[in-house]
């Protein structure tokens, strides 16, 4: 397993914003080259610009949850680096409701985006993986996966991402690749920006460290399972989470 350094080559869905974005500087930072994809292209050229070019990282506009897309976003990689060290599946949307008011539409478009998603990627870089003898696949599932009211499409996601993981960590492990799933609870990104101040305050309360999580808390985690001190790990779920499902 390579370590994280200039040989190092990682996917991330979703990484020009948030978490995201932060993983993916994360990664540049200790000299690896990153492939970012999103749906925004402005957004993904603004983000190549503005960490390095092409020489340390692209953009793919894409989208996670379409096959032929997906296995563009992985040609791209090898054709561009050469191989693949690690894909995180961090590609996501919300569209809250409750659940007897949820549509159709509202209940599809998550699951599509979060679930199918991990799924149609992660399908698509094991073929590069097994060719390699090794890689990493990290899947973001959230605390929300226990449950949370007006998100049965998310926590629907998001546990069959667990699902998902576990599976695929017992099939992929013959071929040296190791799969692992990322648990945040609540972080200081833009889908939490527009909470009304008393339901922060409620949701900080219920969290033991009292307060939401920085999004270089939870790229930390994607780090370290992403290189060589986690090389005996895989088929696992670590939550970043301030501690708030230490009692469930």
């Amino acid at each position: 397993m390579n370590e994280i350094s200039k040989d190092f080559v990682a996917i991330v869905t979703g990484g020009v914003r948030g978490i995201g974005a932060v993983v993916s500087k994360k990664f540049l930072a200790r000299g690896a080259r990153v492939v970012v994809s999103d749906l925004d292209e402005q957004a993904g050229l603004a983000f190549v610009a503005e960490n390095g070019g092409e020489k340390k990282v692209r953009f793919v506009k894409a989208d996670a949850a379409d096959t032929d897309q997906a296995r563009a976003l992985i040609t791209t990689t090898v054709e561009a680096f050469g191989r693949i060290d690690v894909l995180i599946n961090n590609a996501g949307i919300t569209r809250d409701a409750f659940a007897h008011k949820m549509s159709d539409e509202q209940f599809d478009a998550v699951i599509r985006t979060h679930l199918r998603g991990a799924f149609i990627c992660s399908r698509a870089a094991y073929a590069v993986m097994r060719k390699q003898g090794d890689g990493v696949i990290l899947n973001t599932t959230s605390v929300s996966a226990l449950g949370n009211v007006g998100q049965a499409n998310y926590a629907a996601a998001k546990a069959g991402i667990i699902g998902l993981t576990k599976t695929m960590a017992l099939e992929f492990a013959r071929h040296g690749i190791r799969v692992n799933c990322v648990m945040p609870g609540f972080v200081e990104t833009r889908m939490t920006e527009g909470l009304p101040e008393k339901v922060r305050k409620g949701l900080e309360e219920r969290i033991p460290l009292k307060r939401f999580a920085k999004p270089a808390e939870i790229a930390s985690m994607h780090m370290f399972l992403a290189g060589p001190e986690a090389s005996y790990v895989t088929g696992q779920v670590f939550c970043v989470d301030g501690g708030l499902t230490t009692g469930f």
